[in-house]
């Protein structure tokens, strides 16, 4: 049975995509089973990784339920994908009624078997989409940039988390904090991961240990449909990213 890990944030920008792309292509060197399930309407994760976008079936349809989950992955670079489709900007109007925050759990009934991991790249926004991502998931990870803005919406996506454990995910738990493109040296980025680190004591959030360094090579890579992991070895992001999945198994995460 997989295990399912939700990746959100409140705005793009943030790391959340590449967090998703870096994880499924180090489990993916580990040997494990990975599917990566694109709910962000702009369809990142899908171009990043390699996966035809044009007249293919989506999670649009899986959600729909005009096609069964396994008719809708991709074989990519590092990972298995079921790719993104725009019209799901169009799901909050769609679906009105109860349950709508089930969509996905019930969709992916028929692939959870087949996979270790199944990684959700959730759209930049705390509405059904981002819902049906947390009401599916056994953990989430939560990427910040080192700054007071992504700082103040760390409490606005911990009260989502608390409203989805209450009505429809009570086993829904906080992988942690994930800080993005983090620079030892800025004074600022030291304060705010302090700052972080006080924030997440009193809502018992962890912070990852791990922070992300910032590398123009993670974008090129992603832009030129590279595994991230193998892009350029040398780059302290991607030695990051592998440090991060050591901590994520290490706590029992992975």
């Amino acid at each position: 049975m997989a295990r399912i890990i939700s990746v959100i944030t409140q705005k793009g920008g943030v790391g959340k995509t590449t967090t998703v792309n870096a994880l499924a292509a180090t489990l993916n060197k580990l040997g494990r089973r990975v599917l990566a399930i694109d709910m962000d309407p702009q369809g990142n994760l899908s171009f990043s990784l390699g996966a035809e976008t044009e007249d293919v079936r989506t999670i649009y349809d899986v959600i729909r339920k005009e096609m069964n989950a396994l008719d809708c992955i991709q074989r990519c670079n590092t990972s298995d994908v079921i790719p993104s489709d725009i019209l799901l900007s169009s799901i909050e109007l769609d679906y009105t009624g109860k349950n709508r925050e089930f969509l996905l759990r019930e969709a992916l009934g028929d692939v959870k078997n087949l996979y270790d991991y199944i990684l959700i790249d959730s759209p930049p926004s705390l509405g059904v989409l981002t819902v049906n991502a947390l009401a599916a998931s056994k953990y989430v990870i939560m990427p910040m940039l080192p700054d007071i803005f992504s700082l103040q919406g760390i409490a606005k996506v911990y009260d989502v988390i608390e409203h989805v454990r209450l009505t429809c995910n009570p086993k829904l738990e906080i992988g942690g904090v994930l800080v993005n493109r983090y620079n030892k040296r800025s004074k600022l980025h030291k304060e705010v991961m302090g700052t972080a680190q006080l924030v997440s004591r009193k809502l018992s959030i962890p912070v990852f240990r791990t922070a992300i360094r910032n590398s123009p090579a993670i974008s090129e890579a992603q832009s030129l449909q590279c595994d991230i992991t193998e892009y350029n070895r040398r780059v302290a992001a991607i030695r990051d990213f592998k440090a991060l999945t050591e901590e994520l198994i290490e706590r029992g995460i992975l």
